[in-house]
């Protein structure tokens, strides 16, 4: 009777990942299968369904607060990226769950919010944090490091974690139509008035990352990672003054122009006047370089304005 051998090529991996419509997870998605993995993505609206298909992406149509699905789909993936939702702690309980005592990677998207002194829009001190050595959270930012550290105290079942905490991240994405959190809010309110805002005096620093960088970083943690690492995904920084004045510039306008904390907050909400747009979030992410060999391409947000942001019409 002739032997039969199934051959299954090294190093390709079943991944599901969440948020796979978005700026952050649909890209990692798709530079994943780039690289030769299958990916199924979470989207909550079927619409998007032919957009994954497009990037190669197989769409797996629901939401966050479907346990019985999450827990499915990571009991049947061989990594699990969840890209979706900081804030998300069911989403986050369901994964582990399915991953529990399997040994395979699990990667937990943060933001450097975490660091956020809320600052108003000024320098203020503006602290430098690294990995080894993160502050006690605001009041505001507690829930969010709780469920960091509950994916990094996974390690102990037996699951390969990581949290990437990224960074003000630019660039295009691969999803058609999705966008990153930060920079979009302000060309908006530009194109909206005419005039490119920041808030407070602009002082702050932000650091901040490539999407391509990141997406290659989650890559290599997928293959390298030690379990229950923390890592900052940074490649440079810049204050919310220069990034407006770059956008000014790339949009034709004059001079950007401080606004007070309370007028922003009117337009952008607490959360993202007071953190994404009005904090300082400096931090050092030596991890990724010396554990994974991740080596970033783009450096400059600045140049990245000037050169290649697209404002939409």
């Amino acid at each position: 009777m002739p032997v039969i051998v199934f051959l299954i090529e090294e190093n390709v991996l079943k991944i599901f990942i969440t948020g796979a419509s978005g700026f952050i997870g649909g890209s990692i998605a798709a530079h994943l299968v780039r690289a030769g993995h299958t990916v199924r993505g979470l989207i909550r609206n079927p619409e998007h369904r032919a957009e994954l298909q497009r990037l190669g992406i197989e769409p797996v149509i629901g939401t966050l607060d479907e346990r019985e699905l999450l827990i499915a789909e990571a009991q049947a993936a061989d990594a699990v990226i969840n890209a979706a939702s900081s804030d998300h702690e069911g989403a986050v309980t369901a994964l582990i769950e399915g991953l529990a005592g399997s040994g395979k990677p699990f990667l937990h998207t943060s933001g450097s919010s975490i660091v956020g002194d809320a600052s108003g829009g000024e320098a203020g001190q503006a602290r430098i944090y690294h990995e080894d050595a993160l502050p006690e959270p605001t009041a505001d930012k507690a829930a969010r490091v709780a469920i960091d550290q509950l994916v990094l105290d996974a390690a102990q079942r037996n699951i390969r974690t990581a949290v990437l905490c990224n960074t003000l991240i630019y660039g295009h994405g691969a999803v058609a139509g999705s966008a990153s959190v930060q920079l979009p809010r302000l060309v908006r309110q530009a194109q909206k008035s005419g005039v490119v805002r920041h808030v407070g005096s602009g002082g702050n620093i932000w650091s901040n990352v490539y999407i391509d960088d990141v997406a290659e970083l989650y890559r290599l943690a997928l293959e390298k990672t030690p379990a229950g690492t923390f890592y900052f995904v940074e490649s440079g920084e810049a204050s919310f003054r220069d990034m407006s004045r770059a956008i000014a510039g790339a949009m034709q306008l004059g001079e950007p122009q401080d606004w007070p904390l309370d007028e922003a907050k009117k337009e952008w909400g607490y959360e993202m006047a007071s953190y994404g747009l009005g904090s300082n979030s400096r931090v050092r992410g030596e991890r990724a370089r010396r554990l994974l060999g991740w080596q970033p391409a783009r450096t400059s947000v600045i140049e990245w304005i000037g050169n290649e942001m697209m404002v939409p019409s």
